[in-house]
């Protein structure tokens, strides 16, 4: 008697466990949004010359690494123009390294560039947004971003609990059982993200396995705004990367779009140029209106990305360079799309190499098989001849013959990215095929695609399909949500 009370008790504590367990994961895989995210702004009409195209590019030519780079001199040189207020929100701002190799120090170089204009400026209002990812999760102070602090930055770390959890079954139980304890103390484990990044505590281990950020690349002045894939992280410096420069009414979206992300992590929103302030830049700075530009966030990308391959037609063309695609969503819109005779180019990472370390080609590789084995003789896949870098672009160029979309930004195509998991933001841009901007992102693509002059692209079966083993771990991995794509 007493053995089958036992029994009972036991099942009633595990029913009891299995209730709270999925309570937690449907709530926190569903719950409310912060307010401000998952965004869209007003579409804005912007004169061809107030948005510019950047780009990164790193290639191999006669066995020697070449760079073009201008991202991040673009970004130094807008900190520089400032004068009234600077909002930066980057993901990875940080030194760290598991790869033995001289890196450009770009994190350094952007909180530098920041000290000199506050000490040239001292009025000037300064906010910078980042991802707790730069202290390990705590475990340590942000090596270039807390003397920020010192200087009256507004320094603000995103409160990623306030986001919804794309990795539930982990996050469930560390929502139960983990997140009470935080994350501070003396480390002992060695970091991560490698060196020469401190020790962290097994706590800030436990949190990085919920795999969720603030993964914007954004800057924005009462100048211009910038929205880029690029992080300004040491070893991401060679990686290639693309990016936008704006100005116009749009500015006052992304300052929106920033004050919602420092309103629901804590920051002082009087950090901020006030309402009055913001009204008073100078945005309207050219008479033509030449294309209709719109800032988006979160899932919001994803609605804007299956629109603009769901309006192309037999003999348009989509041009995709990305470094994660496995979102499904924008998988079926793109193979519906090949079925219908849209001409469809991919130019993706192969996802072999991370920092110096080997890795399976997860997700590209297998998405890549499933594109072309679904999309008909109108898709094409090729992949960008990396080496230790990364192909780190995120950008759709839709040619509908006389009218251009192209929609750029932070958001791979995985539903981490575009599922209101991450903090994102892109930018779509829609107008005339013949534009600048249109006709910069069309020579971007045919130059890589076409090899000109360069080697930047190899044929898709220059790799390798996963072995079955591989593939099963990749579907596991994609029902389980546990991944890190």
């Amino acid at each position: 008697m007493k053995k089958k009370k036992w029994f009972l008790k036991k099942r009633y504590a595990f029913l009891l466990f299995a209730i709270i367990y999925t309570s937690v994961i449907l709530y926190n895989q569903f719950k409310p949004l912060p307010e401000g995210v998952s965004y869209q702004g007003d579409t804005h009409q912007v004169a061809s010359e107030d948005i510019e195209f950047l780009h990164d590019l790193t290639y191999q030519e006669n066995g020697k690494e070449k760079y073009e780079q201008e991202i991040f001199d673009t970004v130094y040189q807008s900190i520089e123009n400032a004068e009234e207020f600077i909002i930066l929100d980057m993901f990875m701002i940080n030194e760290f390294s598991s790869e033995a190799r001289d890196f450009p120090e770009i994190s350094k170089d952007l909180t530098d560039k920041i000290t000199a204009q506050i000490e040239k400026f001292p009025d000037l209002k300064v906010v910078v947004i980042s991802d707790p990812i730069n202290t390990t999760y705590y475990s340590h102070e942000a090596k270039h971003l807390a003397p920020l602090e010192d200087l009256g930055v507004e320094l603000v770390y995103t409160d990623l609990e306030r986001l919804r959890d794309p990795n539930p079954l982990y996050s469930g139980i560390w929502r139960m059982f983990f997140q009470w304890f935080g994350q501070e103390g003396n480390g002992w484990v060695k970091n991560p993200f490698g060196e020469p990044g401190p020790e962290v505590t097994i706590r800030s281990y436990l949190k990085t396995l919920n795999i969720k950020a603030n993964h914007r690349k954004v800057l924005v002045t009462e100048n211009e705004g910038l929205i880029l894939s690029a992080n300004p992280h040491d070893a991401s410096g060679f990686h290639s990367n693309i990016g936008f420069k704006v100005k116009g009414e749009i500015l006052k979206d992304i300052i929106e779009s920033e004050k919602a992300v420092a309103k629901f992590s804590g920051g002082n929103l009087d950090a901020f140029p006030t309402e009055k302030e913001i009204n008073q830049l100078n945005t309207s700075t050219n008479a033509s209106e030449d294309l209709n530009v719109t800032l988006v966030t979160e899932q919001k990308i994803e609605k804007a990305v299956v629109d603009a391959i769901n309006k192309a037609k037999e003999g348009d063309q989509l041009w995709i360079g990305m470094f994660y695609i496995a979102d499904r969503t924008i998988i079926t819109a793109l193979e519906e799309a090949g079925a219908r005779g849209v001409e469809i180019r991919f130019v993706l990472d192969p996802n072999t190499n991370a920092f110096g370390q080997q890795k399976m080609g997860i997700p590209n590789i297998p998405m890549g098989d499933e594109l072309l084995e679904d999309g008909h003789e109108h898709v094409q896949v090729k992949w960008f001849n990396v080496d230790k870098e990364q192909f780190h672009t995120k950008i759709l160029y839709a040619n509908y013959g006389s009218e251009s979309t192209v929609i750029g930004g932070s958001a791979n195509y995985t539903s981490r990215n575009v599922d209101d998991y991450n903090l994102e933001t892109n930018l779509v841009i829609a107008g005339s095929s013949d534009e600048q901007t249109i006709q910069e992102v069309d020579s971007y693509f045919k130059r890589i695609w076409n090899n000109e002059e360069i080697t930047f692209t190899l044929p898709y079966d220059s790799q390798e399909s996963l072995p079955i083993l591989k593939r099963i771990g990749y579907t596991l991995q994609k029902l389980t949500m546990f991944t890190t794509f």
